[in-house]
């Protein structure tokens, strides 16, 4: 596998999230996805953001444009420093909030990619990392 172009963005405020989002517009649709899965990582990768803000105080978001031989992908990996995930089973569980939200963000963001990897220790952080492939 070979990446041929990646990038980070910083997310500290909501008007980061909208970038998140007009980026994973721009990239989707450079690598030829469907509409219906720009919308899907479009969507993941809202979530996620919105988690880095609100739960992890903010972090990073890095992309990466993947090439195999027969098909093309976008991998994000979304990180930050905040109080990490206690319990992840718990978490990934559809209902689960520990704030405002729904309980939807984790596991609507799994179902919405082809790979998911959720990473946490507490106290220093959550790391997740979602592709799609075309």
């Amino acid at each position: 596998m070979a990446v041929s172009k990646t990038d980070s963005v910083t997310v500290r405020s909501p008007t980061d999230i909208v970038l998140i989002r007009q980026a994973v517009r721009t990239w989707t649709a450079e690598l030829g996805f469907s509409l219906v899965d720009q919308t899907k990582m479009i969507t993941a990768a809202s979530e996620l953001a919105r988690n880095l803000l609100d739960y992890g105080g903010g972090g990073t978001v890095r992309f990466e444009v993947l090439h195999e031989v027969v098909k093309r992908g976008l991998r994000l990996t979304f990180e930050d420093q905040g109080p990490g995930i206690a319990d992840l089973d718990q978490a990934m569980t559809d209902g689960y909030t520990t704030g405002r939200g729904m309980g939807l963000g984790l596991g609507g963001a799994k179902r919405l990619v082809q790979e998911f990897e959720i990473a946490s220790r507490v106290g220093a952080g959550t790391r997740v990392t979602i592709t799609r492939w075309k």
